[in-house]
């Protein structure tokens, strides 16, 4: 008995009766999913901006915003807030911190001075800072380094030593007279000392408005006359340094 033509037509209407292809829906499930590659193109670019972001101060995004920092800080952002537009003022882009020379009445008759944000209004959202090195005689700055910024190191007067050890332990220094700059890179340990019968005064720029600093120096327990002298015999024993250059630095 042949079914009725208005049965046969909703029969014919669903999938459920029509017969299955197994062997097609087992070979799709076996199938590795594949992902597009204009996508993954897409997240690459996406990750390395993030990246390269993470890596500097941001940009700013309006003439100048000197730091506010009299205002009770109630959220805590990267950086300072700004001043009123209408209250800013020349003095927010005038400083004076770096015009007199710095304590060096100490062991290791050195002084340095870094003027950020917080102290020069007007370097907020900029990301730079600026700082002062005096070293009287036999003077040294303690090896050290700066987590978020490198450094040009510009000698005023004087002759200074000045180094840095890369990932490697590989040295690298150079005897700095007045109106040369050294670099130091990001990051590395770096050092600098008096090589010369004067006092030495250098200026530094960095590409950070919050450079930060990590010391050695508080990481030994000899802080004393024994330490200075025990650094300075090594610094003038490495490798390929030229023992003439170093006649003038006086071990007391």
């Amino acid at each position: 008995m042949k079914p009725s033509s208005e049965l046969q037509a909703f029969m014919n209407n669903f999938q459920f009766f029509q017969p299955l292809n197994f062997h097609k829906s087992e070979k799709r499930q076996n199938r590795k999913p594949s992902m597009n590659p204009t996508l993954v193109f897409f997240i690459i670019i996406l990750c390395s901006t993030s990246i390269s972001i993470c890596l500097a101060d941001n940009d700013n995004l309006q003439d100048a915003c000197p730091a506010n920092t009299t205002v009770t800080r109630m959220v805590f952002i990267n950086g300072f807030p700004c001043k009123n537009p209408s209250s800013i003022s020349s003095a927010d882009f005038t400083t004076s911190n770096l015009k007199h020379a710095g304590d060096t009445d100490n062991f290791l008759h050195s002084s340095v001075n870094i003027v950020t944000a917080a102290d020069f209004p007007g370097l907020n959202t900029l990301g730079l800072s600026i700082a002062r090195t005096d070293l009287d005689l036999d003077g040294m700055v303690m090896p050290h380094s700066h987590p978020r910024a490198s450094e040009l190191f510009f000698v005023r007067k004087g002759i200074v030593l000045a180094g840095f050890i890369d990932t490697n332990n590989t040295l690298f220094e150079s005897l700095i007279n007045e109106g040369d700059v050294f670099l130091f890179p990001r990051g590395l340990l770096h050092f600098c000392m008096n090589a010369g019968y004067e006092p030495a005064i250098a200026f530094s720029v960095m590409n950070s408005q919050n450079p930060g600093v990590v010391s050695i120096g508080g990481a030994v327990f000899e802080t004393d006359k024994l330490l200075i002298d025990k650094i300075i015999r090594r610094l003038i024993s490495v490798r390929g340094t030229n023992m003439a250059n170093f006649s003038k630095i006086h071990i007391q």
